[in-house]
């Protein structure tokens, strides 16, 4: 592709607005961006409840909430007047920028008619099934198809110029954030290890069985010692607290702690367990010892790290993502066993142990 004509302090602006998990994998083109272009400015359009988890990036300049509930209640309430004045405020705030390069890493018509708001020249996006695709100025593929994590958004790094070594997976967690997750985690388990279950997410296809949860968590505690500590939002609080009542050594902080909080508790687990949700793809980030369980959607078989697996049992239907055809029955999640997460566990603790050990002073 010819090459961008940047201005000497190129302002960008990133359009990932949700979800949690994705937010994450796109979160290293800032990053890239910086290190490419030293004196670049980068924004990002997200939904409200990552502004701050965002705002605590040190690539990213300025975070942008996007009101999308408000201005769809706007929409279905049909009161277009009001609708209209927070677009127009909404795409003021973007001009006040002076964008230079819109990054459409989403693909869908909305994200591009944000990029449309934001004034920039350069339009840059991904092919979607959606319409608008001449909306943007470009349209880049999103690479080979592979089953590594990210490499849509490594991808659209590379075609621009801006990549050229390794995507750095990461997240920064601030140290007031690691603060109160220690003091919840300790008011909580103690001085004990624990292993983390991020066990919740927003459909049932992607959900594993409750009772292998409960099983799962008394065998990680009897083997590896490890108290169980339950992450998720508030609506998970129910389910939570069902599952710490089973066991003494399980502890259900969902709805307790924001994005950055989880992600230090993340840090600080010896081993995460999860579904297709963003805390799990926040431990893969974060290179904590991962077992992420994937079935009705499977987003990537390659975690780029020795310390991550993925298990995923693919069935002739799978991956089904939104349109299960099992009846309900989820077969591809029912197929993955407990022991086959702690015949992973222990391959992963192992190797960790193993790494520590070479890392300690001889």
């Amino acid at each position: 592709m010819k090459a961008l004509a940047l201005p000497s302090c190129p302002r960008f602006l990133i359009i990932r607005p949700s979800a949690i998990g994705d937010v994450v994998m796109a979160l290293p083109m800032a990053a890239t961006i910086k290190k490419a272009c030293e004196d670049a400015f980068v924004a990002w359009i997200v939904e409200p409840s990552m502004v701050e988890f965002l705002q605590a990036q040190p690539h990213v300049d300025q975070v942008l909430a996007w009101p999308k509930s408000q201005w769809k209640e706007l929409m279905k309430s049909r009161r277009l007047a009001a609708l209209a004045r927070e677009v127009l405020q909404f795409r003021q705030r973007l001009k006040n920028l002076k964008i230079d390069i819109a990054l459409d890493a989403q693909g869908l018509l909305r994200s591009r008619l944000l990029a449309v708001l934001s004034g920039a020249r350069h339009r840059i996006g991904f092919p979607s099934k959606e319409p608008g695709s001449f909306l943007m100025t470009q349209i880049l593929s999103k690479g080979p198809r592979t089953r590594i994590i990210a490499t849509e958004y490594e991808h659209m790094m590379r075609r621009l110029g801006f990549l050229r070594d390794a995507y750095p997976m990461g997240i920064f967690i601030p140290k007031k954030d690691t603060r109160t997750a220690r003091h919840l985690v300790s008011h909580a388990v103690g001085t004990q290890s624990y292993a983390v279950f991020a066990m919740f997410t927003t459909r049932p296809q992607k959900h594993w069985l409750f009772e292998r949860w409960a099983g799962l968590a008394h065998k990680i505690f009897q083997e590896f010692g490890l108290s169980v500590v339950l992450l998720g939002g508030p609506n998970d609080v129910p389910a939570g607290d069902a599952l710490a009542r089973r066991h003494a050594f399980t502890v259900n902080l969902a709805g307790r702690t924001s994005l950055l909080e989880s992600a230090a508790i993340i840090q600080g687990a010896r081993l995460v367990i999860g579904v297709d949700t963003g805390l799990t793809h926040m431990a893969v980030a974060l290179k904590r010892p991962t077992i992420a369980l994937f079935g009705a959607t499977c987003p990537y078989v390659n975690t780029r790290s020795h310390h991550a697996v993925v298990l995923y049992k693919p069935m002739h239907c799978s991956p089904c993502r939104r349109r299960p055809t099992c009846g309900h029955a989820y077969t591809c999640m029912a197929a993955i066993q407990e022991d086959d997460v702690m015949s992973t566990a222990r391959r992963l603790l192992d190797a960790a142990r193993d790494i520590n050990l070479a890392k300690a002073p001889g």
